[in-house]
């Protein structure tokens, strides 16, 4: 019998294979109120999940491109499980037809993730992890690869955009890392981090859809996170919240205090 892991795994490919990457390179752009992009392959890949998730759980799914006070009202009714989806994370990427997308999945048990999937369809890779249970790459458990011997040496996941802005010109100018990235897909990055791609993570404001999977899947990867503030992430579904992550103890420690010491 297949797990429910097993199970999500393929509704998600099947999603992405199927529904988005017939659209990628062949679909115009819309701008939202809140100026982010959105296309049709975000609205079919939303309603194609929805059906296919309530066959895996019967529960609420909380979805992106849903209105606020839908979100909310499935927030509320979803205290005992929940689907969190982003429908395709990295929108503007794939508007654009670079590669760097994915569908990000995760269900919510008692307000906790138990499932994360994040499925990049473009690359073929497919992250996966099962609460306590380790995460996984197409099959290969992670992470996959080492991280850097100290934060001076790594590779930093960095959004400046949303970054206060004493903090933006600390990172700027006396960076304390080897190299910075950001590609525009939080939980790709995510996923990234735990596969060992990245070593420091930071991040001024994200969604419940941009962490759920991708900070379950590196928390079963052996990574560490936490807000800015040291809050809770999972207090609020419509809300933004800032991340500080880094693929292990030895890295997280002198990343959060160089950060605290910056603010």
């Amino acid at each position: 019998m297949e797990s429910l892991i097993e199970k999500l795994v393929e509704a998600v490919r099947q999603v992405g294979d199927e529904v988005v990457m017939p659209y990628f390179l062949k679909v115009a752009r819309q701008q939202k109120d809140d100026g982010s992009v959105l296309t049709e392959a975000d609205i079919a890949a939303q309603s194609a999940l929805q059906s296919r998730l309530q066959n895996i759980v019967s529960a609420p799914v909380l979805g992106e491109e849903m209105p606020p006070e839908q979100q909310q009202a499935c927030w509320d009714a979803g205290l005992e499980a929940l689907w969190c989806v982003d429908p395709i994370d990295g929108t503007s990427n794939f508007a654009g037809g670079l590669p760097y997308f994915c569908i990000s999945v995760a269900l919510l048990q008692q307000g906790k993730p138990s499932l994360g999937v994040v499925y990049a369809p473009a690359l073929n890779e497919m992250f996966y992890a099962s609460a306590g249970d380790g995460a996984f790459l197409n099959g290969m458990r992670l992470p996959a690869a080492n991280y850097a011997p100290s934060m001076q040496d790594g590779v930093g996941a960095i959004d400046f955009k949303r970054l206060p802005k004493k903090l933006a010109v600390a990172l700027a100018t006396k960076p304390p890392y080897y190299s910075q990235r950001n590609f525009g897909a939080s939980a790709l990055e995510w996923c990234y981090l735990a596969a060992g791609r990245f070593d420091l993570y930071l991040h001024g404001g994200q969604h419940l859809w941009d962490y759920a999977a991708g900070l379950l899947i590196l928390k079963e990867a052996g990574g560490q996170a936490t807000t800015m503030g040291n809050d809770e992430f999972w207090t609020d579904a419509c809300g933004k919240c800032s991340a500080v992550a880094a693929g292990n103890t030895q890295l997280f420690e002198p990343w959060q205090s160089w950060i605290g010491a910056n603010e």
